[in-house]
């Protein structure tokens, strides 16, 4: 890794960071539940990026991958604040919740990741 590639990944961090923060924020106003509407939103959209770009990385070339995939992808989504919202749940008594939660959110991110490259693949021919 080069310090281009640092740059390169710091500047989709840039855009993925906020946009997790405005997703969150909006789904916190307009949603009044106990499911985490924002991280369940940006965890799912991540999954589909990054199946995309998994299905398409040797078109897009490294710059690319680094960019979406690694700096904006990993900034927008978020593994740890998923567990320290399922485990929230669970300490609030919402253990249906807390499941259902887990249980969407590793399905349809696996869904979305896969439609991501499916779709990536057939557009690449």
């Amino acid at each position: 890794m080069n310090g281009w590639t640092v740059l390169l990944v710091g500047a989709g961090a840039a855009v993925g960071a906020p946009l997790r923060y405005l997703a969150d924020t909006a789904a916190k106003a307009r949603f009044a539940s106990v499911w985490p509407w924002g991280t369940f939103v940006v965890n799912v959209v991540g999954s589909l990026v990054l199946g995309a770009m998994t299905a398409g990385s040797a078109e897009f070339g490294p710059e690319v991958v680094a960019v979406v995939g690694t700096g904006f992808c990993g900034a927008l989504t978020t593994y740890s604040t998923f567990g320290y919202e399922v485990a929230g749940l669970a300490e609030r008594g919402r253990a249906g919740a807390a499941w259902g939660y887990l249980a969407a959110s590793v399905a349809v991110g696996v869904c979305a990741a896969a439609i991501g490259f499916l779709v990536v693949r057939v557009l690449l021919g």
